[in-house]
C-alpha cells in the first residue's frame, strides 16, 4: 500500500481521485462486510496482479481497517484503526451506510475514503476529480458522447449524426439532437483553438 504521495501528480495540478486506491462503503455493504462480526479482504490489481490489499473487520457501530502502509520506499508499517460509520434512512426505505473520514479533525460524511498512509476524504487528500484535469472541449466531447449513447448512435463526435431511434418521439430526439450539435460545436471549437487551427486559417 503506497504513502500518501504514491500517486501520479499530474504536473502543475493536483492527484486525482483516479490515482488513489478507493475504499468504497456501498461495495463494503453489498458484499455483507458491514456485518457486525464479519471479517473481509479487499484488494486492488493491476494487469491481473494483485498490487494491494487490506483488511476489514465490521463491527456495530465502525469497522477496522487493517493493512500495511511505506512511502518513498521506506520500511513497511503496520496500519489499524477504526472507521466509524453513519446510517441515513433512504426515501424508498432501507438504509445508507457512509464513512465518517477518519483523518484528524475532519469527520466528513463520505461514502469513498482513499488509500494514502491513511485512507481519508478527497479533501483530506486533496484530491481532485478526473474530470476535473479536462479541457473545456474534453468535457463537452464527453457529454455529447453521452446523448450519442442515449441515442444510439456511433461513439466518437468526429462520426457525424445517426438517425432517430425507434419508438423515440420527434420532439425528444429534435431536442437531444439540438443539444448534441451545441456542445459538438462547442468542443471543436476549443480544439481548433487549442491547437491554433483559427490562428492558421485567419492569417
Amino acid at each position: 500500500m503506497g504513502g500518501i504521495g504514491s500517486g501520479r501528480r499530474y504536473q502543475g495540478g493536483r492527484d486525482t481521485t483516479n490515482d488513489y486506491r478507493a475504499l468504497d462503503v456501498r461495495w463494503l455493504l453489498r458484499n455483507g462486510l458491514l456485518t457486525p462480526g464479519r471479517t473481509g479482504t479487499t484488494s486492488w490489481s493491476r494487469n491481473g496482479n494483485t498490487i494491494a490489499s487490506i483488511q476489514v473487520r465490521a463491527e456495530a457501530d465502525r469497522v477496522i481497517l487493517n493493512y500495511r502502509s511505506r512511502s518513498h520506499g521506506d520500511d513497511w508499517q503496520a496500519m489499524e484503526y477504526p472507521v466509524y460509520l453513519e446510517w441515513t434512512e433512504c426515501h424508498l426505505g432501507g438504509r445508507r451506510a457512509w464513512f465518517r473520514c477518519p483523518a484528524k479533525g475532519c469527520g466528513r460524511r463520505v461514502a469513498i475514503l482513499y488509500g494514502g498512509a491513511i485512507f481519508a476524504c478527497r479533501h483530506c487528500h486533496r484530491l481532485a476529480y478526473e474530470s476535473q484535469r479536462e479541457a473545456g472541449h474534453d468535457r463537452m466531447a464527453r457529454r455529447a458522447d453521452r446523448l450519442r449513447d442515449k441515442l444510439g448512435w456511433e461513439p466518437g463526435i468526429l462520426n457525424g449524426n445517426g438517425v432517430k431511434p425507434k419508438g423515440m418521439h420527434w420532439r425528444t430526439f429534435e431536442r437531444l439532437k439540438a443539444e448534441h450539435d451545441a456542445l459538438v460545436g462547442e468542443s471543436l471549437a476549443g480544439m481548433a483553438k487549442r491547437f491554433g487551427l483559427l490562428d492558421r486559417f485567419m492569417d
